[in-house]
């Protein structure tokens, strides 16, 4: 089907939601792509790069190597995607520093949204789907509970995270900006692009096109081979990152900056959560969240010294969080 002009823009819509979504640790951008209908086309793009399209571009000219390389797709949805993530990040990091119930409860309605889209197109359901989604919700959700290593700016760590964040990245549920976050290398990240590392920037980003190109061909054979049991784990997947993006959280360890060490919260503060530490005292560079647990509301605003819980708002952003799918979802179906 021959696309127009304002096809290309909704892709290029698509791109700065899947990069919003990315810029916050525990939200997968794939998780959008896959509710915006562009899930598959773009796993098939990626795992289409390869030596035959220099062999089409030397053969049959540029124009039969764009259109193998589905390049007018690529462009689109990588404008939206770079332009939404690099403004969206520093974004991001000012609402989960002043705003952490708000903005997680957002996501949290999204991703509850999501579980239903992508749920919906498993076509056949037998003992084996139940047990590729409980499989997937368990990985996911340990994938959750993993404590954050330390910051490392190394050439060959930022390879290696760069590999693995994409991995992540493209999969429905589990958050590319999270595994950067475990691996210690979200700071290392955010303060490259911030300060425009040039050398930081590349290698993490030819780390990323390496895995990307990799790890796509391994998805393109699951969907091909066995794409009602691939849907299933991903469902899981998806259910499972709800722990980390669960509003309300109690620190239970945190990582001093100035000696490197990690310390339990109660040594630095005798309030339960880190985020509202920092917020208090300004300063949200000294100490980096470990490990956390998620608690219920009123367990939240007992151990942060009766601190407004934000239920009310929070429901309702939450609410805006669910709808927000069902028009993405909306829009990927007329486009699709």
């Amino acid at each position: 089907m021959q696309r127009r002009l304002s096809d290309y823009l909704f892709i290029s819509l698509k791109g700065i939601a899947m990069g919003a979504a990315d810029a916050v640790p525990g939200v997968s951008g794939g998780t959008i792509a896959f509710i915006s209908g562009i899930y598959e086309e773009l796993i098939n793009t990626i795992s289409g790069v390869n030596l035959s399209l220099l062999k089409t571009l030397r053969k049959q000219g540029f124009a039969a190597f764009w259109t193998q390389l589905n390049g007018n797709f690529l462009v689109a949805l990588l404008t939206g995607i770079i332009i939404s993530f690099v403004s969206f990040m520093r974004l991001a990091k000012y609402l989960i520093e002043h705003h952490p119930v708000l903005i997680w409860s957002f996501f949290f309605g999204l991703i509850v949204a999501s579980i239903f889209f992508v749920g919906k197109q498993i076509e056949n359901w037998h003992l084996g789907t139940v047990v590729s989604i409980i499989s997937g919700t368990l990985a996911a959700f340990y994938i959750t509970t993993l404590p954050s290593m330390a910051n490392n700016d190394s050439a060959v760590f930022l390879f290696f995270a760069g590999a693995l964040a994409i991995c992540a990245m493209i999969l429905p549920g589990i958050s590319g900006s999270f595994i950067l976050v475990i691996l210690g290398a979200y700071k290392t990240l955010s303060d490259a692009l911030h300060d425009f590392d040039l050398k930081k920037i590349i290698i993490f980003t030819v780390g990323a096109v390496i895995g990307l190109l990799s790890f796509s061909r391994v998805l393109k054979w699951l969907f091909k081979n066995y794409k009602n049991t691939t849907l299933a784990v991903l469902t899981g997947f998806i259910f499972g990152s709800l722990n980390k993006i669960w509003p309300w959280k109690e620190t239970l360890t945190v990582l001093e900056k100035s000696t490197g060490k990690t310390v339990s919260i109660e040594q630095i503060t005798d309030l339960g959560t880190i985020e509202v530490y920092q917020k208090q005292i300004n300063d949200f560079e000294t100490f980096k969240m470990v490990s956390e647990k998620s608690v219920w509301p009123a367990h939240f605003s007992d151990i942060n010294h009766a601190l407004d819980p934000q239920i009310a708002l929070a429901t309702g952003v939450m609410v805006v969080g669910f709808l927000t799918i069902f028009i993405l979802e909306k829009v990927g179906s007329k486009t699709r």
